[in-house]
C-alpha cells in the first residue's frame, strides 16, 4: 500500500473519512466505471443505489483493494491511498460484508468472529479461548445480541450470521462497512434488527456505505443517497431531497410507469393439480390448481414451508403421500428428471448455487436442460444450433453484455437469473416455478422479470411464484395462497385481497378455505 502525505498539509481534520475522485476502472471491452467521485463521512450512512451491472460490485472492489483502479485518486482521512490487497483496505479500517456472508459454518460464533485474529495466551502460544468468547459475547450484546458464542455458526440463521459479521468488524475497529444487499435473505424482524444496529454503527462514529435494491430500506436509513448508471455517477442526493420515483429515474434513466406490468391472460384448463401431499415434518395436506394462462403467487412468512412445497412438487424432496396430476393425467414425480419430462421448471431461490454452473458460459448454462433438441445422430450436438438459439434467448431476454462465451459468475444479479430463466425456457417446459425471482436484483431489472412472466402466461404457460415481498405477490399473481407452518391457511383474488388479510393468514390468524379454483 502507498500512502501520500496529507493533502492538506498538516493534520487532518477532515469529515470525511474516504474520498475519491475520477475513479476509472477497464476491463478488456468494458469500461466498467468511469469518472466516478465519491465523499463518505465519518459515522455517515451513504447509500449506494443502482442497476445489476451499473458499476457497484467493481467499486465496492477498488474500496476494498481487490480491484486496482487504472485513474483516478483515492483519499483515506485526507492520506492519499492505493490498495493493492485486501488486507491494505483493512488495515485502513475498511471492510464489506457481502451477500453470501463469509462465515464459517462449522467453527463457533467467537472463532467466526476472531477469524485471522485469533488471540492466544501469553508465553504459551495457545488460542485463549476464554478471552475471545468474553470478548465476542461483548462485541455481541452492544448490537442487541444476546447467544451462546461457543455455538457453532451453522446452529443460527442467516440474521443472526449478520450480526456476527458486524461483531467481527467492531472488534476489528473497523471505520467504513460497506454492507452489499444485506436485507435480502432476511425476514421482517430480522431486517428491522440490522437497521437499528446500523443506526448504532453510525453513533460509534462508524461509516456504513449501504447498497440495496429496497430503495424503501434506503429512504428509511440513509443521509445521502448516491446513484451510479452504466459506471458512471449520476448524482449525489440528501435524503431530504430523494424520493422512491426520483431515484428510479436516475438508475434507469427512465419513469418506470408501473412497477408491477400486467398483461391480462386467458385463463385456460387445468395445468397442475395437487392434491393431499404431505411430507413429514413439512407439508401438511397440500391440495390447489393451477390453470394455463394464470399465475399463483405463494406467500408466507419465512419458514411456512413455500421452497419446500415447490422442491416436493419438482421431486427435489421426497413426498410421504398425496397426488399429482399434469394436464390431466396422474404423474409420479421422484426427481427433477421426471419433473422436466413432464414439461416442468424450477427457478430455485439459490440461482448461483442450484440454478448455475458459475464457471461455465453462457452458452453451458442456457442449454443445460434442452440439449436433446441439438442433437443429431442421437450423439453430436449441432454447435451452430447452439449458437443460434442462445444469441436468440439473449436478445429476446435482453442479456448483457452480449457475449455468448462470458463466464457467468462475470455478470450482475439480473443477468444470471435471465440465464437461468433462459435455461429453463430452452427445455420447452409449459409449468413455471419461480422461487424468488428478483431477489438481490435491481428495479429495472425486477420490471423485465415481471414482463417475462407475462410473455409466458400469455403463450399459455402456468406459473408459481414465491416471494417474502408482498407488494410483488399481490402485484404479479392472479391468485394468492398463503402458507403457515406447512399448510395452506388462505386463498385469495388479488383484487380483493389486503395485505393485512394476507399477514393474518400467514401468521394462523384467519383460515380461507382452498377453493382449488
Amino acid at each position: 500500500m502507498s500512502t501520500g502525505t496529507d493533502v492538506s498539509g498538516g493534520l487532518c481534520m477532515s469529515e470525511y473519512f474516504l474520498s475519491l475522485k475520477g475513479i476509472c476502472k477497464r476491463f478488456p471491452g468494458v469500461n466498467a466505471l468511469t469518472d466516478v467521485s465519491l465523499d463518505v463521512k465519518n459515522g455517515e450512512i451513504h447509500a449506494l443505489c443502482g442497476e445489476n451491472g451499473a458499476g457497484k460490485s467493481t467499486f465496492i472492489k477498488i474500496l476494498t483493494g481487490v480491484y486496482q483502479s487504472n485513474d483516478g485518486e483515492m483519499l483515506c482521512e485526507g492520506k492519499v491511498v492505493r490498495f493493492n490487497n485486501t488486507k491494505e483496505s483493512f488495515s485502513l479500517g475498511i471492510t464489506a460484508i457481502y451477500q453470501e456472508l463469509s462465515i464459517l459454518p462449522n467453527l463457533t460464533v467467537a472463532e467466526n468472529i476472531f477469524l485471522g485474529r485469533e488471540l492466544r495466551i501469553p508465553g504459551f502460544g495457545l488460542l485463549d479461548y476464554r478471552k475471545m468468547n468474553h470478548l465476542a459475547k461483548t462485541a455481541l450484546l452492544e448490537l442487541g445480541i444476546d447467544i451462546d458464542v461457543t455455538k457453532t455458526a451453522s446452529e443460527y440463521t442467516m440474521g443472526y450470521q449478520q450480526m456476527i459479521e458486524i461483531a467481527r468488524a467492531l472488534i476489528a475497529n473497523v471505520k467504513l462497512i460497506i454492507m452489499d444487499e444485506p436485507t435480502s435473505s432476511l425476514s421482517g424482524r430480522e431486517v428491522d434488527v440490522l437497521l437499528k444496529n446500523i443506526h448504532k454503527l453510525k453513533e460509534k462514529g462508524i461509516a456504513v456505505i449501504y447498497i440495496s435494491h429496497r430503495l424503501e430500506e434506503v429512504l428509511a436509513i440513509a443521509d445521502r443517497i448516491t446513484v451510479i448508471r452504466d459506471g458512471c455517477k449520476i448524482g449525489t442526493m440528501e435524503r431530504s431531497e430523494a424520493d422512491e420515483e426520483k431515484i428510479i429515474r436516475l438508475m434507469v434513466g427512465r419513469t418506470l410507469e408501473e412497477k408491477f406490468p400486467r398483461h391480462q391472460a386467458q385463463k385456460g384448463d387445468i395445468a397442475l393439480r395437487v392434491r393431499n401431499l404431505n411430507q413429514r415434518g413439512r407439508l401438511k395436506d397440500i391440495s390447489f390448481d393451477l390453470h394455463k394462462g394464470e399465475v399463483i403467487g405463494f406467500a408466507g412468512l419465512v419458514g411456512a414451508g413455500r421452497t419446500e412445497l415447490a422442491r416436493a412438487i419438482f421431486g427435489a424432496d421426497k413426498i410421504d403421500g398425496g397426488i399429482i396430476e399434469i394436464f390431466g393425467k396422474v404423474v409420479k414425480i421422484n426427481s427433477p428428471k421426471d419433473a422436466i419430462h413432464h414439461g416442468m421448471a424450477f427457478l430455485t431461490e439459490d440461482r448461483k448455487g442450484q440454478g448455475l454452473i458459475l464457471m461455465h458460459d453462457i452458452i453451458v448454462n442456457s442449454t443445460l436442460t434442452g440439449l436433446k433438441k441439438f442433437c443429431k445422430f442421437g450423439y453430436f450436438i449441432d454447435q451452430k444450433m447452439v449458437v443460434a438459439e442462445v444469441d436468440e434467448m439473449m436478445r429476446e431476454l435482453q442479456i448483457h453484455p452480449a457475449i455468448p462465451k462470458m463466464t457467468t459468475r462475470l455478470l450482475s444479479g439480473g443477468n444470471q437469473q435471465k440465464v437461468v430463466i433462459a435455461k429453463w425456457l430452452c427445455s420447452k417446459a409449459k409449468i413455471f416455478i419461480f422461487d424468488e425471482p428478483t431477489r438481490g436484483i435491481d428495479v429495472g431489472a425486477k420490471v423485465e422479470v415481471y414482463n417475462l412472466i407475462n410473455r409466458l402466461v400469455y403463450e399459455g404457460a402456468a406459473v408459481i411464484v414465491i416471494s417474502s415481498e408482498l407488494p410483488e405477490v399481490m402485484g404479479i399473481s392472479d391468485r394468492i395462497l398463503v402458507m403457515n407452518s406447512g399448510k395452506i391457511t388462505g386463498e385469495f383474488s388479488c383484487l380483493e385481497v389486503t395485505p393485512e388479510e394476507i399477514l393474518k393468514a400467514a401468521t394462523g390468524g384467519i383460515k380461507n378455505e382452498c377453493k382449488h379454483a
